[in-house]
């Protein structure tokens, strides 16, 4: 059984690996979301809306078909085993870090950040992760689970320090979990552009890993998803924050917590495509090729 099985592409993909300088890699995995499953067939929705998208940012003046992107498919994952979903993951970040690759994962849940924040760190000294989530997801266990997508930020936290990574959009969690980040994290309680645009200029060429919890957006925007908050931002706010970030040294990013099943109207995973096509065009370069 191959690692990654390749489907459907995200649309405009390359045909080889070897040549692209960004890959696209699906994460079905959602065994431990504590409310409402199936962000595991997120990354096919999202592929299939894609073809919905012009390969042109009117934002960017930018357009895909003058980059280097490679859809590798998804990754094969043993259905329910959390232990040996996550070293599979951690070994095709492992591989897509080491080939000097940027990568875009396409949850499954929150928790599959955590193999490929991981590896980012093995990478890239000094690595800075900015998280996009409207929970804090800083627990040490769930229910006695460690390893759950409520307690992805803390081990976020023991791989690259506290201190280095930046919450934006938290507004829900224990008062235990703010109370951590209050004193270790840099959390920005309910707010997102104001903060990140203060933020942005103090990090100077350090290497940046991006995640982004879906639910970070209003569910009137983003309704697709296991465990919607109100009060979020809008659509538009989280591609302006996007737009924000395309002067740092983004190494790669995530999209997680799609839940296809919860949105009829697709308009989540048409975000979450978007998304994708704006990082590939702001955050990495034209191919020379």
């Amino acid at each position: 059984m191959e690692l990654v099985e390749r489907y459907s592409n995200y649309i405009g993909s390359n045909d080889s690996y070897e040549e692209a300088d960004t890959v696209i890699i699906g994460v079905p995995m959602d065994y431990t979301v504590s409310y409402r499953p199936g962000s595991r067939f997120a990354p096919q929705a999202v592929r299939n809306v894609s073809f919905g998208l012009e390969e042109y940012s009117v934002y960017l003046d930018r357009d895909l078909a003058e980059y280097s992107y490679f859809d590798w498919g998804d990754i094969n994952l043993p259905l329910g085993n959390v232990p040996l979903s996550l070293e599979r993951i951690g070994q095709v970040a492992a591989q897509v870090f080491r080939d000097s690759k940027f990568p875009i994962f396409i949850g499954g849940e929150h928790l599959v950040s955590y193999p490929i924040i991981r590896e980012a760190q093995r990478n890239y000294q000094d690595l800075v992760v900015i998280q996009f989530d409207a929970h804090a997801d800083l627990r040490t266990d769930y229910l006695g689970e460690s390893n759950s997508h409520a307690t992805v930020m803390r081990k976020a936290c023991e791989i690259v320090g506290g201190r280095n990574l930046y919450q934006f959009g938290i507004r829900s969690g224990t008062r235990e979990e703010f109370a951590y980040a209050k004193e270790n994290t840099n959390i920005y309680i309910d707010k997102v552009i104001e903060p990140l645009k203060q933020v942005v200029p103090t990090l100077g060429n350090r290497p940046v890993y991006i995640t982004v919890d879906i639910d970070v957006v209003d569910g009137a925007f983003a309704p697709g998803t296991g465990t919607v908050e109100p009060g979020g931002i809008s659509a538009r706010e989280l591609i302006e924050a996007f737009h924000s970030m395309c002067g740092l040294n983004i190494i790669g990013m995530d999209i997680v917590e799609i839940a296809p099943a919860f949105d009829q109207s697709e308009r989540t995973a048409i975000l979450g495509a978007k998304l994708i096509r704006e990082g590939i065009l702001g955050f990495t370069k034209p191919s020379a090729r």
